[in-house]
């Protein structure tokens, strides 16, 4: 996968871009990316990107002349053009699901901005997709962005190490994952559960499945709704009724 990022504040990529699994994985050749300051693309003579909006209010807007031109000299690596993804507090909500359709593109275009908002024909001409992280405000699309990219670049086959790993994360089962332990087996008299030592990976999948049922329920009902429930998850949770 190959993903270009639209920002006037590029070097803020730099760190989370090049460190741990980000950076395996563009050493792996398994993903790449650039940052694209299309602030250089302005033909404004004062080099703003952004002005007053029309009809008057708060803020300034993103003129569509910079970006529109940006998202122009772009190479499309797969002679189509990519999903253009918009920042916007306004878009849909950044889910696993969501993480895991993205992981299957082969090029993705970020656009990250500031000020009061976009000039709508950006919205209306150019995206694909429109995400948000959370119910919340930030003072740019970049944060935003670094957080969808690496939740999507763990996904890509080979970026991580174990193959279960991105499977059995909490959200992509529809379920919170389940509690984990290591070394040491006591540690200060908290003890790991008996069934992780016995070697029976049977009884350890079970009580596993069990678990992450437990943590969903008592943490985020909500995903349950809708869930499939099992005879076996029906029965658990007659007993977690019970018990807590």
């Amino acid at each position: 996968m190959h993903v270009d990022i639209l920002t006037i504040f590029p070097e803020m990529f730099t760190g989370v871009m090049n460190n741990s699994i980000l950076k395996k994985a563009q050493e792996s050749g398994a993903f790449s990316y650039q940052t694209v300051d299309f602030r250089k693309y302005t033909t404004n003579k004062h080099n703003k990107v952004d002005d007053y909006p029309y009809g008057g209010g708060a803020g300034m807007v993103l003129m569509p002349q910079p970006i529109f031109d940006a998202v122009d000299d772009l190479e499309f690596k797969h002679k189509k053009k990519p999903r253009i993804i918009l920042m916007c507090p306004q878009g849909e909500r950044f889910t696993q699901k969501k993480a895991e359709e993205l992981a299957h593109e082969e090029q993705l275009v970020f656009i990250c901005g500031h000020y009061e908002g976009y000039d709508e024909r950006i919205r209306q001409e150019l995206v694909t997709d429109e995400i948000s992280i959370g119910d919340y405000i930030l003072t740019g699309g970049e944060l935003g962005a670094m957080v969808v990219i690496d939740s999507v670049a763990r996904l890509i086959p080979g970026v991580l190490g174990n193959k279960q790993s991105a499977p059995e994360d909490s959200f992509s089962t529809g379920l919170l994952e389940h509690a984990h332990y290591t070394r040491p087996a006591d540690f200060r008299g908290l003890k790991v559960p008996e069934v992780l030592l016995s070697g029976n990976h049977k009884n350890i999948e079970t009580w596993r499945h069990k678990q992450s049922l437990l943590r969903t329920w008592l943490r985020r009902p909500d995903l349950l709704e809708g869930y499939p429930l099992t005879p076996q998850e029906k029965t658990w949770i007659d007993e977690f009724n019970k018990e807590y």
